[in-house]
């Protein structure tokens, strides 16, 4: 099986779009674990993603704006929310890379039933705030429904200068043009696209986090060996394929 490069953006944008939204204030946190960990929580006809023989649990805090279908304009208010992931990385039988999320925090209930529903999702609503202190910037997020109920996360971060030549493991946790969700008995690849990743260096300066563990993955101890921030990208996303 040829496995898809990790590229730091694919060539060209779809020329139909299923959904269209920006993220923006993005905070990458990351710990290697070992595959045989996490294989189990992936959907069938994936595999984890490794690089140099390790794979990721990734904590990602970010506000998603504008969110619209298609070519259309975007769905006011219920259409920007603060959303915080957990995710692991995949690669399925064709080589695709993508992203496997355990769970996705949103701030807007009607969101999180729709893409429950939908691409069953593991949305969860939470409430979540953003304070930014020059370039100290804290998350927060508190799971409202389903459980556990009151599970939080807060992450602070200081944003530092421009990462110029991102490295082979900055793109591999970020360069991701898909994602593997397993919905009404199949596993899907639902693509997506967006410009290169504008990456910052970034220190953490506090976390105290329960989604990890909430997620079902291994508890990771020790600090995460990649922080990283983004100012954001616009993106767009494809049609859902079934994997064969």
């Amino acid at each position: 099986m040829d496995i898809e490069p990790v590229d730091p953006a694919p060539a060209q944008p779809f020329s139909r779009a299923s959904l269209r939204q920006r993220w923006q204030d993005l905070t990458f946190l990351h710990w290697a674990v070992a595959p045989d960990l996490v294989a189990p929580l992936l959907p069938a006809a994936t595999r984890p993603d490794t690089l140099d023989g390790v794979t990721y649990v990734g904590l990602i805090g970010f506000r998603l704006v504008g969110l619209g279908l298609g070519r259309g304009p975007a769905v006011p208010y219920f259409g920007t929310f603060w959303e915080t992931n957990v995710r692991l990385y995949s690669v399925d039988d064709s080589g695709r890379c993508a992203v496997v999320f355990r769970s996705m925090d949103a701030s807007r209930l009607a969101l999180v039933l729709a893409a429950r529903l939908s691409l069953r999702l593991p949305y969860k609503w939470s409430a979540m705030r953003l304070d930014r202190d020059g370039d100290r910037l804290t998350y927060r997020c508190r799971r409202r429904w389903p459980g556990p109920k009151g599970a939080t996360s807060r992450m602070v971060v200081r944003v530092g200068e421009p990462i110029a030549d991102p490295t082979p493991l900055d793109h591999f946790l970020t360069a991701r043009w898909g994602l593997h969700t397993r919905a009404y008995g199949r596993t899907l690849h639902l693509p997506n696209w967006h410009p290169r990743w504008p990456l910052h260096q970034a220190e953490l300066l506090h976390l105290d986090d329960e989604l990890v563990a909430a997620a079902g993955l291994p508890a990771v101890t020790g600090p995460p060996v990649s922080v990283l921030y983004s100012p954001g990208v616009p993106v767009v996303f494809g049609t859902p394929v079934p994997l064969r």
